[in-house]
């Protein structure tokens, strides 16, 4: 019992590393814990059945993990994980055909000085010059400027 103890242990912390690289990267929090309880599989080794077993339980997983690692890194293992595709859109790309100075709309957020409001039942990201104006208010295209929409409110 003791020994699925110990393999059940290691191979839970070598899988919560797994993971750490895998699907999580960056938050390091699972991976650190992985390691914890990676090393306490070996702990219990060495205290469950002494310190050549141990030893030897500390050999072969060191050894598994590099190999498994080396493997993984020569064979480009990971690669079907990764994400390959790039995100080439822009905000506002196609304004300049549909868009014109002093068209009128409604702010969908407040713009504080940056948010969005629809002209011609499409949204956009707009901005105001400072000023502050609530969500739902009319306003009005003042300049675009390299694809950026500056707008004022309209006084009623």
């Amino acid at each position: 019992m003791d020994w699925l103890i110990v393999i059940g242990l290691i191979s839970f912390g070598l899988g919560l590393m797994i993971v750490e690289l895998i699907f999580i990267p960056g938050t390091t929090v699972v991976g650190i814990i992985g390691f914890v309880i990676y090393g306490y599989g070996i702990y219990l080794s060495f205290q469950s059945f002494g310190a050549p077993v141990g030893w030897s339980v500390l050999s072969v997983t060191a050894i598994i993990t590099i190999g498994f690692t080396v493997y993984s890194l020569k064979t480009n293992a990971w690669q079907r994980f990764a994400l390959k595709e790039v995100n080439k859109g822009k905000v506002n790309e196609d304004i300049l055909n549909d868009l014109e100075v002093g068209q009128e709309g409604v702010t969908i957020s407040a713009i504080k000085p940056i948010g969005n409001a629809e002209f011609i039942d499409r949204q956009f990201e707009v901005r105001s010059e400072g000023n502050y104006i609530e969500e739902n208010i009319p306003v009005r295209v003042i300049k675009i400027d390299n694809k950026r929409i500056f707008v004022e409110k309209i006084n009623t």
